[in-house]
């Protein structure tokens, strides 16, 4: 065989070899970024319980408790459990919370989650004061076991004290449908004793990050089926500022909520009173104003109530 022959034969196969090596870290580039991509959806699809709100369960750190602590009270307090099948009465009240986009005149239900906190709450009730205007508060358990004096006003003021849950810790409230029930027994005790009322009974939970949607679906459904079971109703929102979810000025508040009140007559808007919401109490007021204009009634739970 020729000399020519022989290297042509080694070029040839050094091609090869050269041409393996290169489709072979394509394949290897592609497959890493299919891992990253897939990585990156599931902690995207993990964190967002549906297109409107992030999963953000709420941090301890602005308050006193921690795990250790809350489980040292829950060994100490006696929830009680002996929920009973709904009655009339709370049938019809879950009827009429199914139906309050219902409403025939335009109207508004102005609702605060993840109180009460020293921080921010009393600021909010001091303009709701100001403007004669009745609210719909639902607070966390433990929150209301640090704060009870502010439960009080809140209550005595003449708005609504609804259930957000006790921890809202997803990975507790969500563990079972009977989780999410003892989620709600332990906060409406709460408020009882911060009321000095053992007779109080809101009969109406928000779920943490919404009723529907999520990795906790197919347990929300059980729960919604079992809290209603026991007179017990729940309710989301239609419209929202994001103030939980990254916005951050007064403009960012009031451009979300105008989107996302979308015209509608009858309104469920979602803010927070956590400690770290100073721009919603700052925003508040502007809020008011713009829903005035627009010439809705503000109303509450009570409401929805003397209607039934």
């Amino acid at each position: 065989m020729h000399k020519i022959e022989i290297v042509g034969m080694r070029r040839n196969r050094d091609l090869k070899i050269v041409r393996t090596i290169i489709i072979l870290a394509i394949i290897a580039i592609i497959a890493s970024l299919c891992v990253i991509f897939y990585n990156k959806h599931k902690v995207v699809e993990a964190s967002a319980e549906n297109s409107n709100i992030i999963i953000e369960e709420v941090s301890m750190s602005d308050n006193s408790a921690n795990s250790e602590e809350e489980s040292k009270d829950k060994s100490n307090e006696n929830v009680n459990n002996n929920n009973e099948p709904a009655t009339e009465e709370e049938k019809e009240f879950i009827n009429s919370v199914n139906n309050i986009y219902n409403g025939e005149e335009k109207r508004v239900f102005l609702t605060f989650d993840d109180g009460p906190t020293e921080e921010v709450t009393p600021h909010i009730l001091d303009i709701l004061d100001k403007y004669n205007i009745k609210a719909t508060f639902f607070v966390l358990g433990t929150r209301v076991k640090q704060n009870p004096d502010i439960l009080k006003r809140e209550y005595e003021a003449g708005h609504y004290i609804a259930n957000h849950g006790y921890s809202h810790k997803y990975s507790s409230v969500y563990k079972s449908a009977d989780a999410v029930l003892e989620e709600y027994n332990r906060t409406e005790n709460a408020i009882r004793d911060a009321l000095g009322n053992d007779s109080y009974s809101s009969n109406l939970f928000r779920f943490p990050g919404g009723s529907h949607g999520g990795p906790y679906e197919k347990v929300k459904k059980e729960a919604r089926s079992k809290l209603n079971e026991y007179g017990i109703a729940y309710l989301d929102w239609s419209a929202l500022t994001y103030d939980a979810e990254g916005a951050k000025t007064k403009d960012d508040i009031l451009k979300n909520l105008k989107e996302t009140i979308n015209g509608w007559n009858n309104v469920v808007i979602l803010m927070h009173d956590a400690a770290d919401k100073k721009v919603t109490y700052e925003t508040l007021e502007d809020v008011i104003k713009y829903l005035q204009e627009k010439g809705y009634a503000f109303k509450s739970i009570y409401d929805i109530i003397a209607t039934t």
